[in-house]
């Protein structure tokens, strides 16, 4: 009997170690392979053994590392298909089948890339028109990871577009590649990898990160080696901030002094929306809350973990005056180490900093999911006697620790971008900024190394972006004013020009004033495909109009602009709207009288001092200057030469 049992736990031990060879995530059924260059394909198999990887007619042959990772590069391939990808070894094999080759576009950002073509203008019928075999597309799902990752930890698969797979895709990269079919004629498949609420720096690699934003990277590799004491540092970030914004001297902040503040019992713990109190029905803003507990000298000294269940949107939570962690997300559990040296006997106070900036805010409970876990197990029941309260006005946005996913530096491109390794790539399009609104630095830079990054990771150097600048949303300005949508644009602008493999994409005049997810994903895919075709294919039709220059003539401050289809035209009048003459100050600003003619606009010189120009300088600009391909010229601030 024994024996019999050594000799199944030896034959299962033998055929676990003789597992078949496997193709990494991104070579799945239906897959799209980029033609035109060396085409890398990798997996994994048992440590040392040797495959055979075909693609068609072509084959090469890997041994797989001592982790059980292989890759071999087959050779370039012309568009065409359909072909069976294969894998084998000893051990047995495995296939993709339906594998295309063309031409890869890969999407990616925050929301207004992620929204799918079921929530865009007219989606219902977009998607019952779709049928196209030889386009198709790859969905990423949201995934986090703290270093680069070799595979998705999700699951991923290629799809053909069809009235069943495509409601589901990014609506602007799937417009895009529809356009890009009907020109190329060849197989095209498009990547989505988005999340929506996302700023640009977590899509940065290490490299880039440590570049641009040096103080955040140091502060995310001390919390990879310590988290207790990076959240203590950043606590004393944080802490500089509220000081800085309330005026509270150091040792009188709440969470030092929490008695100088006006508490009311919470009613019940959910989100405050659902508290049943008018003033919090739709309430966003920031508010402290309260709870104190009692510990035993064994309890304080054991340490343990504070769980507070969902908080919506941002937190950063107190023990005893002292950090023990922050987030930033509408979904993710909190739950913090907190030492034994933070927690005493007696009396203890947990003070919760609550930042709601849409939809429902606060501690979502239920009431059992916040509690106390000690270091031996045993549980302390938290949810119950908490209080609130309001801090009028809302002081602004507070920082955001570096490591707060999906938030923090690198988490989402070590998770989503990374586990693409070099898979072949014809282009990248990108739509993100909103959440970089009025964050310190340059998002030129950000933006910068963030492709640079990218091209880094795919070995393409010159790997062409396209850059989705920010659409209209706010009110409208009736006098010149200062707006930070407007200088994440110009900041996009900037990127753009001086990239010579980037090309902008204006959609400020495709928004809606009172939704932050236009709905006209259309008219952006066929404008991302008019600025693929330029940088990709060849095309002597670029993005659209963009500034060259402004001076001063006799006639006026001529600027003059290149990129234009024809002439410049404006629709529904003789003038141009929304050109500002300003000098240094913001009070210097006025709108001005322009002309438009051929390439260039002329505005009217008033005999007072002006040394820039701006052009659609507000959240929700008017404007109706267009070139004859219908697309407008996109915000600009520059000097007057």
């Amino acid at each position: 009997m024994l024996r019999g049992l050594i000799i199944l736990a030896l034959a299962a031990t033998a055929s676990s170690a003789l597992a078949e060879p496997r193709l990494a995530s991104p070579f799945s059924d239906h897959a799209v392979l980029q033609r035109g260059r060396p085409i890398p394909v990798w997996g994994t198999a048992d440590p040392g053994e040797r495959v055979t990887v075909a693609l068609g007619e072509a084959s090469r042959t890997a041994t797989a590392d001592r982790r059980g990772a292989w890759r071999v590069e087959l050779p370039a391939q012309a568009a065409g298909g359909a072909f069976d990808l294969t894998v084998t070894s000893d051990s047995g094999r495995s296939a993709a089948t339906d594998i295309l080759v063309g031409d890869v576009w890969l999407c990616s950002g925050q929301s207004n890339m992620e929204m799918t073509v079921a929530q865009s203008l007219s989606g219902y019928n977009e998607s019952q028109g779709a049928e196209d075999p030889r386009l198709r597309i790859l969905t990423v799902p949201h995934l986090i990871a703290s270093g680069p990752q070799g595979d998705f930890a999700g699951p991923v698969a290629w799809q053909p577009v069809s009235p069943a797979s495509v409601g589901g895709f990014s609506a602007a990269c799937y417009y895009m590649a529809r356009e890009l079919r009907r020109s190329q004629d060849v197989p095209i498949g498009a990547i989505a990898s988005s999340w929506g609420g996302t700023p640009i720096r977590t899509w940065m690699d290490d490299r880039a990160a440590a570049a641009t934003l040096a103080d955040d990277y140091r502060q995310l590799e001390l919390f990879r080696h310590d988290p207790a004491a990076a959240n203590r540092a950043f606590g004393d970030r944080w802490s500089a901030w509220w000081r800085e914004v309330s005026g509270d001297a150091e040792g009188s902040e709440p969470w030092n002094a929490s008695e100088r503040l006006q508490w009311t019992p919470v009613p019940q713990m959910s989100l405050w929306e659902e508290w049943g109190n008018p003033r919090f029905a739709e309430f966003n803003g920031m508010m402290w809350m309260r709870k104190r507990f009692t510990l035993t000298p064994e309890e304080a000294a054991a340490g343990g973990t504070l769980s507070l269940g969902v908080i919506d949107d941002n937190d950063e939570t107190f023990v005893n005056g002292t950090a023990v962690g922050g987030t930033y997300s509408w979904e993710a559990s909190r739950d913090y180490p907190v030492g034994p040296g933070v927690l005493r006997a007696g009396e203890n106070e947990i003070l919760v900093n609550v930042l709601d900036a849409w939809g429902g805010g606060g501690l979502a409970g239920p009431a059992e999911r916040i509690r106390l876990t000690l270091a031996d197990g045993t549980a302390k029941p938290l949810g119950d006697g908490w209080e609130y309260s309001v801090v009028t006005p809302t002081p602004g946005t507070p920082p955001a620790a570096p490591w707060i996913a999906p938030m923090g530096l690198t988490a989402l491109y070590h998770a989503m971008i990374a586990p693409l390794r070099d898979y072949g790539l014809t282009g990248a399009a990108w739509y993100q900024g909103e959440t970089d609104v009025e964050l310190p630095g340059s998002y030129a830079d950000r933006l910068a190394a963030m492709m640079a990054g990218w091209r880094r990771q795919f070995g393409q150097p010159e790997l062409p972006f396209l850059i989705v600048s920010l659409a209209n949303f706010g009110e409208p300005a009736t006098r010149p004013v200062e707006s930070g949508w407007a200088a994440l644009r110009d900041q996009q602008r900037l990127a753009a020009a001086r990239d010579p493999h980037v090309d902008l994409v204006v959609a400020m005049d495709l928004g809606e004033r009172l939704d932050i997810h236009p709905a006209n994903k259309t008219e952006l895919g066929r404008r991302l495909a008019r600025a693929a075709r330029h940088l990709a294919y060849g095309s002597d039709r670029g993005a659209g109009p963009e500034i060259a220059s402004a001076r001063r003539t006799a006639e006026g401050i001529r600027l003059e602009f290149t990129g234009v289809a024809g002439s410049l035209r404006t629709w529904s009048g003789p003038r141009a709207l929304a050109f500002e003459l300003c000098a240094e100050t913001q009070e210097s600003c006025r709108f001005a009288d322009a002309v438009a003619s051929g390439t260039s606009v002329l505005l009217a010189d008033d005999g007072r001092p002006a040394t820039r120009i701006r052009y659609a300088w507000a959240e929700a600009p008017v404007t109706n200057l267009y070139d004859e391909d219908s697309v407008p010229v996109g915000p600009f601030e520059v000097p007057i030469e």
